[in-house]
């Protein structure tokens, strides 16, 4: 890869991607703003031009920002449910009765919120997200979490994969 490749990279996704444990957005309009960044940088680069942007993304070996936004969110939700940050679990999540037999178990309970404000905050969104995980999630360590992640499909929840 030529230098202009990593710019961006290096000064730009940080920015964009700053705190967005609390900032995430949720709406489509605010999630396709937000991909923008990188869908114009992709574009401009030598020979992708013409290409969708998901085969931009492949092809650059990116994820996209709506999925790596999620994959904070998951290594956060792991980190404070394993003690990895000074923060009681209990105060954020539940762990779910061990009644389902399918995925792993580490399960969380998903509380109702009647407010939408409520519903899009972090404890809220990761939770269906987290308890899909497949039993093949490494837990173990944030590092083997973290690398176990990067090989599940998470198409149901993102819009651009």
């Amino acid at each position: 890869m030529e230098f202009g490749f990593y710019i961006p990279l290096t000064y730009v996704r940080p920015i964009v991607e700053h705190d967005s444990v609390v900032w995430s957005p949720y709406t489509v309009k605010n999630i396709d703003e937000v991909e923008s960044v990188q869908r114009c940088f992709t574009k401009r680069l030598p020979g992708y031009n013409f290409l969708a942007y998901s085969e931009r993304l492949k092809r650059a070996n990116l994820l996209s920002l709506e999925l790596r936004r999620l994959h904070f969110d998951l290594i956060w939700c792991y980190k404070i449910l394993f003690g990895h940050v000074d923060m009681k679990s209990e105060n954020f999540f539940e762990w779910a009765p061990h009644l389902s037999t399918r995925g792993h178990k580490y399960k969380l309970y998903k509380k109702s919120s009647s407010a939408s404000v409520r519903h899009y905050f972090f404890t809220e969104r990761i939770v269906n997200v987290w308890n899909s995980l497949p039993d093949q999630i490494d837990f173990s360590t944030v590092k083997s979490f973290t690398r176990t992640i990067k090989r599940v499909s998470f198409n149901d929840f993102v819009s651009y994969s």
